[in-house]
């Protein structure tokens, strides 16, 4: 019975935690940074705790365009300049919170609780012009061990230093399915970058006719990390637009024209 108890209570938990977070062989997890894993799909059975200490599934949670970060609360550097200029770039764009996305921030540090994501949550929706539903914006923390799931299937790695973190920052944009589909790096946003992100990660949902537009003539630049106008995809369509005119203008109407000058042009006498 002892024995049975120390199985299940230390060893199994032990063996499963080693497994989650080693690397398999011949890989090596990154130290430090942020790898882009487009295309691939955050684990949907992962659980967090939101700011009330409600444990949410991710499966429960991706319900539409998302956007993802990782900070800590405690953090003295970059993970508040982060926030607030996402709560920046949030105020200046036309998608509505809540209805057209949400926010998922989620904490990589296993000693924060509930409590102080409540009180940051707090802090930045009312440094904000734009008044949103609170229910948009998840501020979450997690176990050392859904951490690291969550934090290894995004590409986004860090490393203690004392009693803080070195990590890179990014904001990470997940499909109503999980699938990443968008990394913008960095701590300032263009909110037209975001927007044209969450538009893509919409997966297959119907957009405004001005959103499919702007996909049209924007094309993504992954080396600079932003949209581009695509000015062969709109030259191309210019030069269609132009034969198509020519056809009309010159082709069709004379054409017409002349069937309307001679109405009897071909009748029996």
């Amino acid at each position: 019975m002892v024995f049975q108890r120390f199985v299940r209570t230390w060893l199994l938990p032990g063996v499963i935690l080693v497994a989650s977070v080693c690397p398999a062989a011949g890989q090596q997890r990154p130290e430090l940074g942020i790898v882009e894993k487009l295309g691939q799909t955050v684990p949907l059975d992962i659980e967090v705790y939101d700011e009330t200490g409600t444990l949410l599934p991710l499966r429960q949670v991706l319900t539409k365009p998302t956007i993802l970060t990782f900070v800590y609360y405690r953090c003295p550097g970059i993970c508040s300049p982060l926030l607030t200029e996402l709560s920046h770039t949030v105020d200046k764009m036309d998608l509505e919170p809540g209805k057209d996305y949400q926010i998922l921030t989620v904490s990589f540090d296993p000693r924060e609780i509930p409590e102080l994501a409540a009180s940051k949550k707090a802090s930045y929706l009312a440094s904000m012009t734009r008044k949103i539903d609170p229910a948009s914006w998840h501020f979450c923390t997690a176990d050392s061990l859904t951490i690291m799931r969550f934090t290894g299937a995004a590409g986004f790695y860090f490393k203690p230093d004392g009693n803080d973190f070195v990590h890179a920052t990014a904001l990470i944009v997940l499909s109503p399915t999980g699938k990443i589909t968008r990394y913008i790096n960095g701590i300032q946003y263009l909110p037209f970058d975001v927007k044209m992100a969450l538009i893509e990660a919409s997966d297959g949902r119907v957009s405004p006719t001005i959103a499919k537009i702007l996909t049209f003539c924007y094309s993504y630049d992954p080396e600079a990390h932003t949209y581009a106008l695509n000015i062969l995809r709109i030259a191309l369509v210019l030069m269609v637009i132009g034969v198509a005119l020519f056809v009309v203008l010159f082709l069709v109407r004379p054409g017409k024209k002349t069937a309307e000058r001679n109405p009897r042009h071909g009748q029996s006498t």
